[in-house]
């Protein structure tokens, strides 16, 4: 468990049924289309998917500040989710969540990450180029609620030749 400077203390757990409220919270303030309730129980059945959250706790009080799914297939890790609470923005969380996804995938053997992400969400863009993925294609009109294209990014599991 680590902390920040304002004696928060964050630790990374599985994501549980009992977290979906807070999830779904997050989810709504943070997407044009928020996954649903049903979507995220699939996810928590389904044995390749890895469900995390971040969990913040101050004082007396835990909440989920965010959270990652992804699923790991044959040799690819593929991020399907990814958010953080307002409140717990810019304060790398995301990129310790794209690490861990990282990290998981490496001890798993998986050589590849890809993922989707809307055209014009920019900062999801730099983050995924910041954690060293790179646009390799284009689906175009993917999303169905805005016709949006999406980006499909790519990034090696091992970065430098060894697991960062």
């Amino acid at each position: 468990m680590s902390s920040d400077k304002t004696g928060q203390l964050f630790s990374v757990d599985l994501m549980k049924e009992e977290d979906l409220p807070e999830i779904l919270a997050i989810e709504a303030a943070s997407f044009v289309t928020p996954w649903t309730r049903g979507m995220f129980q699939d996810e928590l059945r389904l044995p390749h998917a890895q469900c995390l959250v971040i969990r913040a706790r101050q004082a007396e009080k835990t909440q989920v500040a965010a959270y990652i799914i992804f699923w790991l297939v044959a040799d690819e890790v593929h991020l399907h989710n990814i958010a953080v609470r307002g409140e717990f923005r810019r304060k790398g969380l995301a990129s310790g969540l794209m690490n861990l996804m990282r990290d998981i995938a490496g001890q798993a053997g998986a050589d590849r990450q890809t993922l989707e992400v809307r055209e014009s969400n920019t900062g999801a863009i730099n983050l995924y180029r910041r954690c060293g993925f790179v646009v390799k294609g284009k689906r175009p009109r993917y999303y169905d609620d805005t016709r949006e294209d999406a980006l499909v990014m790519w990034a090696e599991v091992r970065q430098n030749g060894h697991h960062e």
